[in-house]
């Protein structure tokens, strides 16, 4: 497989994380920020979508839009197992 189109999937995959990151920061008021962790999971965000996009013979374009939608995947199916509605828990 082309580093090029794996390059494409890991981007997209951490495009998503950052995504979600950001969508957490604003929804809810005083969240802390953890950069260890920040850093964690935007490698695995990042696997996650190159592990998607491998599966298929993709060219990059697609591959980074596997790669973000790869990140989904794998939020959906977490809370479908745990029976949750968001990842994070809700502050009020």
């Amino acid at each position: 497989m082309a580093p090029l189109i794996l390059i494409a999937a890991f981007g997209g995959g951490v495009v998503r994380g950052l995504v979600g990151y950001i969508k957490h920061q604003y929804s809810y008021k005083n969240v802390g920020f953890n950069l260890p962790y920040f850093f964690v999971m935007m490698f695995l965000s990042g696997m996650v979508g190159t592990l998607c996009a491998a599966a298929f013979e993709l060219s990059a374009p697609f591959a980074f839009v596997i790669g973000y939608a790869g990140g989904d995947f794998l939020e959906n199916v977490y809370k479908t197992l745990t029976k949750k509605v968001s990842l994070w828990p809700i502050q009020k």
